[in-house]
């Protein structure tokens, strides 16, 4: 996405993006913000970076971080499974520090209170302490099944405490002039 693009919908929440789909493409509401309720407003807009893990591996995710750019928000596929973490704080942190604005996945996490300090926003299925792999196989920047959606790289993302929306990449501009709309109505009522 462009520069205003991205811009457009910052600012905007899930509810209102989700509006501007005409009902589309919210995640399945098992991922959810990672402390929700323990601090302030959380809301992210921008590019997905999409990462294709599988069940309990987070090989695809270490290796992301070769490609993450500032402001994408990082879309781990974990398979749905929920038997050990799809991250932890260092992961979180190393995401945090390559310039990752936030990210999702269909799994759980360890260790939150690591995370929280981070400052980087997950949103995930729950929290687990069980170690998760890292031998592959995995893949980045392709398309990826996750939370009943899918999801490519440079599809828009939209993300806070009530959950998160992608916005195909082919969409983005038809939405943002629904969105414009969608917020003028919302402001008149």
């Amino acid at each position: 996405p462009t520069q205003s693009q991205v811009a457009a919908f910052q600012g905007a929440s899930s509810g209102l993006v989700v509006d501007a789909l005409f009902g589309a493409g919210a995640l399945s509401s098992d991922i959810q913000l990672l402390g929700k309720g323990h601090g302030g407003e959380v809301r992210v807009a921008g590019p997905a970076l999409t990462v294709d893990c599988g069940p309990a591996d987070i090989l695809a995710a270490l290796a992301s971080l070769n490609y993450v750019r500032p402001g994408d928000i990082v879309i781990s596929a974990f398979g749905g499974h929920q038997g050990c973490a799809a991250a932890g704080d260092r992961l979180s942190g190393m995401m945090k520090n390559c310039g990752a604005a936030g990210f999702v996945t269909d799994g759980p996490v360890r260790d939150s209170e690591g995370i929280l300090a981070t400052g980087l926003p997950v949103w995930c299925t729950g929290l687990t302490p069980a170690s998760p792999y890292s031998k592959g196989p995995g893949s980045v920047g392709y398309p990826v099944q996750i939370g009943g959606q899918e999801v490519e790289t440079g599809d828009m993302i939209v993300a806070d405490h009530d959950g998160v929306v992608v916005v195909p990449f082919e969409r983005l501009d038809e939405t943002i002039q629904c969105l414009a709309r969608v917020r003028q109505l919302e402001q008149d009522l």
